[in-house]
């Protein structure tokens, strides 16, 4: 049987050894501090994306008389959700910081991440910093170094190799 085929683990669970820590160590080499890199990026561009969309709305929001000024508070989630929905559920499954870093976001069974599990695993990112900041603490006792908002989405984070 192949490396990349699943399994079956003693207890009749499936079990992909496409990411697993102890036949692919490579795979998770430097991967905590390439995701803290690749975050820092992407918040500079979404930060210049949203700085575009608000001043697009201003003017709009004078075009509209003040109507699309109600979309500012919404401007933010969409920008952020979106941009990781576009990209990680893209065709190169990582955001322009994690290419950078030579990061890639899977499936934890291998497959391709969708737009809507991208926007998701963002949601729950965003929902993890601003809400309870420690949780992000996670990798560090976890063995494929990933947060709890990869393991509920259901991705894991591997170098690009």
């Amino acid at each position: 049987m192949s490396d990349t085929q699943t399994t079956t683990r003693e207890q009749g669970t499936p079990f992909n050894p496409a990411f697993d820590v102890v036949s692919h160590p490579d795979l998770f080499e430097g991967i905590l501090r390439r995701r803290i890199f690749a975050f820092i990026l992407d918040a500079i561009i979404i930060a210049i994306i949203w700085a575009i969309a608000f001043v697009v709305t201003l003017v709009l929001g004078v075009l509209t008389l003040g109507l699309a000024w109600l979309l500012i508070g919404i401007l933010f989630p969409i920008v952020g959700l979106g941009y990781n929905a576009l990209t990680v559920g893209g065709p190169n499954q990582s955001t322009i910081g994690m290419r950078t870093m030579g990061v890639k976001i899977k499936m934890w069974h291998g497959g391709t991440v969708t737009p809507l599990i991208g926007a998701f695993h963002a949601l729950l990112f965003w929902l993890s910093l601003t809400i309870f900041f420690p949780i992000l603490l996670w990798p560090l006792i976890d063995r494929q170094k990933r947060c709890l908002h990869d393991i509920f989405a259901g991705v894991v984070a591997v170098r690009n190799v």
